[in-house]
């Protein structure tokens, strides 16, 4: 049944290509392949080259379309994309600093520049380009790698009825190609067997281009329809299909109470017992520091012994209320601790196994049941030979599409196909005028039969002073002039030229060929913003998004491909230096315990939470003279410092330079602080010497006041009897104060320890 059941899969695999390779398919596959062909100079049908040929006209082409799509692709491609990842909490920032980084090695290693470049060539020249990622398990000995990879349009087959540009709400996205058996046991040499027992061959006879195969002047990839393996013999071609499709997974979020140990509940108990000493303690210090105050308050007769009174039961009472609201704090966190709830994400059908064991069943607080989109991989070659099938730990496709005019299906439309018309126009008219020009160089003649030696006229009636013969009685032969050609063609020609400039966005001062002086920068700067204006519109609205897109499935393959502890090392070139920068970045580091078990990560990439998100217009070129003009005029204005503008230049050694710069600035610096500190000790030299005159004249009052309070003391000799009479009486009530106060203490220390007695045998 197993074996059946892979049959099966294989089956619906070339049933679902044979499907989806439909009449709308095949008609888009015919327009593309036209204006690809165009792209490459193949202008001409077969019927349109036997038809020039058979009327002695020129077959050649002016290609006008190949300079318009390569600058179209520099202003896509001058510079690499970027990604910044922002961490959802401060937590997540570092990770997602590292994830930057991670994404910057990943492209460089898979030559991304290059593939890019692949990718945005197929979506001006066949409608839509196709980045894929992937994961080389097989790269770092072992321990794999997340690439990025193109795909060729022509072998992607998507869902007919997808209607995002992206391609998120397709049913599935299939890539078939044709491969010989060499290719696919190199490909997959754990399959090797299965591959050998192929014996169905598949058919490259269909053919989408209507170039004449024999006279073409390159060579496609469909005209490719034999293979050759490593011994020099003719190797099969065999379908290869890869299906991806969503499919939903239940999932179920359960909260689970994770009961503690014995042991961990003793020592919890013990940490309780041990933090309510410690605050009763000090709680009864306070308590002997408040009474000591109001002692002394009372001898200071500040207070009567009535208030005192008061105010020491008012500090018992607050100290017996902050001991019981302590006790019940950290009994209530103890009791929080002892039932902790952590939530778990677990499939539904390990859920229903986990379930229906007691201890876990007890242990499930709450759970909610909810769906989960996965893609699913399901590859297999020829008509019936499955290979494998695997679940992708991601929700959206790996296969991310960047079209150029998008349709609202996914057969969208390619650049090329609006300059077809104007370039078969041009290659029309020139031709013409080329005709016409040779044929009044090399004259038709008219003569009756017999009036002259047909061979030597062929051979010599174009030649410059030839002596040509014809025979009396016959009428002289006489030239057959070509009619005057229109003007109207020179016009065609150059109007065709601007209307194929106007119609792709890019004029011919965006390729360097102008008649006009050279302009300033801000004409330059003007031509790059006038002019690209339809290329950054494209930019923004598709390529710009689907580059986004790729950095969140980037993202998704990513953080579930590297788990383990990994060490990226990534080179950063700096413009104007000698030598690259090194940069190491390292994830997933283990954090082990006393005993040297592993008990955490940090940095841990997979659980980091962040958003990925494009830098916008970082692919597109800059126009560096313009821009270091600019810079200047800032530098003179006073915008910006000396050190900003040498950091934007190609001056060699420019780090060394700003560093000198620097170590001026900072001695400026030191000169201003030693300058600030001087004014700051004459400020206080002044202060001072005012404080001096202040202090003689206040030394002259307070002598003046000590000899009137000498007047006023004799006259208090007198009360002195009277207040020591008083103070005995004071003293006496003091003593009876403070043992009512120790007896009260006494209490509350017996009343306390009773009751967290009580507390604990609870």
């Amino acid at each position: 049944m197993a074996k059946k059941g892979r049959k099966n899969k294989a089956h619906i695999n070339k049933q679902l290509w044979d499907r989806s390779n439909s009449t709308d398919r095949s008609k888009w596959r015919s327009k593309s392949q036209k204006g690809y062909d165009f792209y490459l100079d193949e202008q001409l049908s077969m019927d349109e080259q036997k038809s020039l040929e058979e009327s002695g006209m020129p077959s050649f082409t002016i290609n006008r379309i190949l300079p318009i799509i390569e600058i179209m692709k520099y202003f896509v491609t001058a510079n690499s994309p970027r990604w910044k990842a922002v961490g959802a909490t401060g937590d997540d920032t570092d990770v997602a600093q590292v994830h930057s980084d991670i994404s910057d090695y990943c492209w460089h290693l898979s030559n991304g520049n290059s593939i890019y470049g692949q990718v945005v060539l197929d979506s001006l020249v066949k409608g839509v380009g196709y980045f894929l990622i992937d994961v080389d398990q097989d790269a770092d000995h072992g321990k794999g790698e997340v690439i990025f990879s193109r795909v060729d349009p022509y072998d992607v087959f998507v869902d007919p009825s997808s209607r995002d540009f992206l391609f998120r709400d397709a049913a599935f996205i299939m890539i078939k190609k044709n491969l010989s058996k060499s290719q696919l046991k190199n490909l997959f040499p754990q399959h090797a067997a299965k591959i050998n027992k192929i014996n169905s061959s598949t058919d490259n006879s269909s053919s989408y281009s209507q170039r004449d195969l024999e006279t073409s002047k390159i060579i496609q990839p469909e005209d490719v329809s034999f293979g050759l393996n490593p011994e020099g013999e003719e190797d099969q071609i065999i379908a290869y299909y890869e299906n991806y499709t969503k499919i939903k997974i239940p999932f179920v979020n359960a909260f689970i109470r994770i009961p503690l140990t014995k042991e961990q509940e003793e020592q919890l108990q013990q940490s309780v017992e041990v933090q309510l000493q410690e605050f009763q303690a000090e709680t009864e210090v306070q308590l002997q520091e408040k009474v000591l105050s109001i002692q002394q308050s009372l001898e200071a007769q500040e207070i009567i012994p009535e208030r005192a009174e008061l105010e020491i039961k008012k500090a018992q009472q607050m100290m017996q209320t902050a001991i019981e609201e302590k006790q019940q704090e950290l009994m209530s966190a103890a009791q929080e601790q002892m039932t902790k709830v952590e939530q778990v994400v677990l499939r539904k059908e390990e859920f229903d196994n986990m379930i229906k064991g007691d201890s876990f069943k007890n242990s499930v607080v709450d759970f909610v049941n909810f769906f989960e989109t996965r893609i699913k991989l399901c590859c297999s070659v020829g008509d019936d030979v499955f290979l494998y099938e695997y679940e992708l730990p991601i929700t959206e496709y790996p296969i991310v599409p960047i079209p150029y005019l998008y349709t609202g299906t996914p057969y969208a439309m390619s650049a090329v196909m609006p300059l077809i018309g104007k370039q078969q126009e041009i290659n029309k008219a020139h031709q013409i005028m080329v005709h016409n020009a040779n044929l009044a160089s090399n004259l038709r003649w008219l003569y009756e039969e017999g009036s002259v030696d047909e061979s030597e006229w062929e051979q010599y009636s174009s030649s410059p002073g030839a002596l040509l013969k014809y025979r009396q009685g016959f009428q002289p032969p006489t030239p057959i002039l070509p009619a005057p050609i229109n003007n109207a063609f020179y016009t065609i020609t150059q109007e065709g030229k601007a209307d194929a400039e106007y119609i792709s966005g890019v004029p011919s001062a965006m390729m360097g060929f102008t008649q006009q002086q050279a302009e300033t920068y801000r004409g330059l700067l003007a031509n790059d913003e006038f002019g690209t204006r339809r290329l950054k519109s494209w930019m923004s609205t598709i390529v710009e998004p689907a580059l986004e897109h790729i950095g969140r499935v980037f993202q998704m393959v990513a953080q579930k491909h590297y788990q383990i502890d990994k060490v990226f090392r990534i080179v950063q070139p700096e413009a104007g230096q000698e030598a690259d920068q090194d940069k190491e970045v390292r994830v997933n580091i283990p954090i082990f315990n006393d005993f040297g078990d592993a008990i955490g990560k940090w940095m841990d990439y997979e659980t980091g939470k962040f958003d990925v998100r494009i830098i916008a217009g970082a692919t597109l070129p800059l126009n560096r003279w313009a821009l270091l003009e600019e810079y200047f005029r800032w530098f003179q204005s006073g915008l910006i410092d000396d050190v900003a503008m040498i950091a934007e230049t190609d001056i060699r050694n420019k780090k060394q330079l700003i560093e000198r710069k620097s170590v001026y600035a900072e001695m400026q610096s030191q000169i201003e602080q030693m300058t600030n500190a001087m004014k700051d000790r004459e400020g206080t030299i002044e202060t001072l010497e005012r404080q001096l005159v202040q202090a003689g004249i206040k030394m002259k009052v307070n002598e003046a006041g000590t000899q009137m309070q000498k007047q006023v003391l004799s006259t208090e000799a007198q009360q002195k009897l009277l207040r020591n009479m008083m103070q005995g009486e004071v003293q006496m009530a003091k003593k009876d104060l403070a043992r009512e106060v120790k007896s009260v203490v006494e209490q509350v220390k017996n009343d306390s320890k009773k009751d967290f007695d009580a507390s604990k045998e609870k």
